[in-house]
Parts: C-alpha cells; sequence; structure tokens
C-alpha cells in the first residue's frame, strides 16, 4: 500500500478551539496562551490494490477558492475525484473542515462527491443535537443529506481491506480504522493515537471525553502493534506522521 500524508500545517490551539498557525521556524510556544498545545494537521490518503482513500479531511482551508486538501492531492499526483473512500474517525472540526467547502456562490458542496464517506452513526447524531463548540454543524448538514453517506455502529468490515471499530475515548462516539492488505496492516487511531509520543507515555488527557479509556486503548494497541507489526499513521504528529516497530 501507498501512504500520503497531507499536511495542513503546524497550529497551537488552546482552551478556545481555534487553531492558530504556527511556524517552528519562526514562533515560540512560549508566547502562545499558557496551556496551548502544538499539532499537526494530516489527514492522509491511502492506495490500495481497490481503493483510493482519504483518513479524515482537514480543517478544510481554501487558498483562491480552492481547498487546500485539493491542492495537496494533485501535489501527490492525484485527483480529487479519484478518491473512492473517506473514513472519519470523528467529526471535530479539524478532521471534518474539509468534507464540504463553499463554491463561488458561497453554497456549501461535498467535497469528494464520488467517495463513499463512512461515519460513525451516533456520532452523527450528537453533532447534530449542536451545542458543542468543537462541531460546526452547518457544513455537515450537507454531508447528512448526501447520497453516499454510510453510517457506521460499533464493529465491523468494509469490503475486502477496511476494518473499523467503535473506540469512544476521544469523543463519545469515536472510531478507529484497521488497513490490511497483503502483509500489511495500517492503523489510524484518530485523536485516540494522535502522536507517537502519546503511545509511548502512560497519561489522561484533558482533553478526551474519557480520558481513562483513551489511555488503556493507546496501550492495547501499542502492545498489539508489537505483534502484528502495524503501521501506526498519525494525525497531529509533527515530526512522526508514520511509524512501525
Amino acid at each position: 500500500m501507498k501512504i500520503i500524508p497531507l499536511s495542513e500545517g503546524s497550529f497551537t490551539i488552546d482552551h478556545t478551539k481555534v487553531f492558530v498557525p504556527f511556524d517552528p521556524q519562526k514562533d515560540k510556544l512560549q508566547e502562545r496562551p499558557k496551556g496551548s498545545l502544538l499539532v499537526e494537521i494530516q489527514p492522509f490518503l491511502i492506495e490500495t490494490s481497490n481503493d483510493l482513500l482519504l483518513l479524515d479531511a482537514g480543517l478544510g482551508f481554501q487558498q483562491n477558492g480552492v481547498l487546500q486538501l485539493f491542492n495537496s492531492i494533485s501535489d501527490a499526483g492525484y485527483s480529487p475525484s479519484d478518491v473512492t473512500k473517506v473514513l472519519m474517525s470523528h467529526l471535530h472540526r479539524d478532521h471534518a473542515g474539509g468534507l464540504t467547502f463553499k463554491d463561488s456562490f458561497g453554497n456549501s458542496q461535498i467535497s469528494f462527491p464520488q467517495a463513499d464517506h463512512y461515519i460513525n452513526s451516533k456520532e452523527f447524531d450528537f453533532v447534530m443535537q449542536g451545542g458543542n463548540a468543537s462541531y460546526e454543524v452547518g457544513p455537515l448538514k450537507i454531508v447528512q443529506l448526501f447520497e453516499k453517506l454510510h453510517l457506521l455502529d460499533n464493529e465491523g468490515q468494509i469490503g475486502e481491506t477496511i476494518f473499523y471499530k467503535h473506540s469512544g475515548g476521544h469523543s463519545p462516539f469515536h472510531q478507529v480504522f484497521w488497513v490490511k492488505e497483503k502483509n500489511e496492516v495500517l492503523f489510524f487511531g484518530g485523536d485516540e493515537a494522535p502522536q507517537l509520543q502519546q503511545l509511548k507515555t502512560k497519561f489522561i488527557a484533558k482533553y478526551d471525553s474519557d480520558g481513562k479509556r483513551a489511555m488503556e486503548l493507546r496501550q492495547q494497541w501499542w502492545e498489539e502493534s508489537m505483534q502484528g507489526g502495524w503501521k501506526f499513521l498519525f494525525y497531529h504528529d509533527i515530526q512522526t506522521p508514520i511509524f512501525s516497530h
């Protein structure tokens, strides 16, 4: 399988939930508000024998009316229309912002209309209740009506190569994915396995909905990966987007 990280850049984020661009060459983290986290925003393209998968969709920044995500896909040698499946760990704005875009008339459009979209069903219900600053409900209403939306529950399999499971650590209805082909196993843990260092450190994160569960899942996945030879894909890791033992 071919893995292509699609970086949208580095950002700091604090209790305001606002992502502020950060240039590691120029900016100083200590000058940002106390408690700011430094993260990468990094969806992934995965080319398998039968699919071109997009794992999460980034913040949704546009440059001259074009999604930055589209430009990144094109720079990698693909067209956005080549994407066949969009797999979503959860719908926080830094993961779901690129699911839609505003056209030249200011109307929201599905970013990948040729692709089947896979989202946890209860996550969607939770978002549509409103009142949570981590979600941007308006654009997701367009996704809710999309004919190629597939709502998932608990755990299961998509085709021959994709496996998913409700994990519920970072957000109540967060889910994770394995992509398995031949002897290769890719694991995408979204915001429950966002950085390599977090898998190596036993801690409970304040920003997780169920921090204890997320910590325990990270420990479990780390041990299983050593046995199964998994390759991790880290959405928020500036230095190590891909890691295997």
